[in-house]
């Protein structure tokens, strides 16, 4: 899946089933997140090694959006200490496919583990230099639920006001007083979300003399360009909160 593609709805092309026919192990995310995918992974996992790296995550550990019936968020990647089991988990299955080359697996893991708790430690202090009256993520999407929940940060999706006619007057309201009242200068979009209707909630700010911006385009469900920094784990992630923290923490 390239840049700015929805995991959520794509589809297998044949190439990709090609693909995926002709591999030792697939690793996939899962949780749900590759939709329509997970019938074709099923249908792998009778013939070959097919694993979920959320399995290695503790039940105990995930969010739900649908309390009912029991169904996770699937964004866990935007809490490190999460992706960490996943590493854990990739290096299970690659130990069970090659245990002859457990040991250099281990090592590689082990060296990339200690790159994951750098990176963790260096969001905690990103995000917490931000005063806490500010420390609110406005975003585009619901994807951010673990994120906030890791890093101490309130996360609000603009859900509903991807169109004009999925937001009204209330929402409008609502928002722009949480903005004024807390007094955030940011908001954030991804590619998939109208900023007509994002400025409609910043032109609501400008009128009570609350000036506010679109701090950026943050990375969701999916990477950046392949050749570029956020085409990586720890690129992207250090994009996000790099843009967090420069929009939230102006005229402190």
């Amino acid at each position: 899946m390239g840049p700015g593609v929805d995991p959520h709805l794509y589809k297998a092309s044949l190439s990709d089933l090609k693909l995926l026919t002709s591999a030792d192990l697939i690793l996939y995310s899962g949780l749900h997140l590759e939709g329509k995918m997970g019938e074709i992974f099923h249908k792998l996992s009778k013939t070959k090694q097919v694993h979920a790296v959320t399995d290695g995550i503790p039940k105990s550990k995930l969010l739900l959006v649908d309390i009912e019936n029991h169904v996770p968020d699937p964004h866990i990647w935007f809490d490190v200490t999460l992706w960490r089991y996943c590493l854990q988990q990739a290096l299970k299955s690659l130990i069970a496919l090659d245990p002859i080359h457990g040991g250099e697996f281990k090592k590689n893991a082990a060296l990339y583990d200690q790159k994951l708790q750098k990176l963790n430690q260096q969001v905690v202090e990103d995000i917490h230099s931000i005063p806490k009256q500010q420390r609110v993520l406005v975003t585009a999407h619901d994807a951010f639920g673990y994120f906030g929940r890791a890093y101490d940060i309130e996360v609000i999706g603009l859900q509903g006001i991807s169109t004009l006619s999925e937001y009204g007057l209330n929402e409008i309201t609502s928002l722009t007083k949480l903005l004024t009242e807390r007094k955030i200068h940011a908001v954030f979009v991804e590619t998939s979300v109208s900023e007509k209707a994002i400025h409609s909630v910043i032109e609501g700010c400008r009128q009570k003399g609350q000036e506010v911006e679109i701090g950026g385009s943050l990375y969701s469900d999916a990477l950046g360009d392949p050749l570029s920094p956020e085409g990586t784990y720890i690129g992207m992630f250090q994009y996000n909160v790099g843009l967090i923290k420069k929009g939230l923490s102006k005229n402190q």
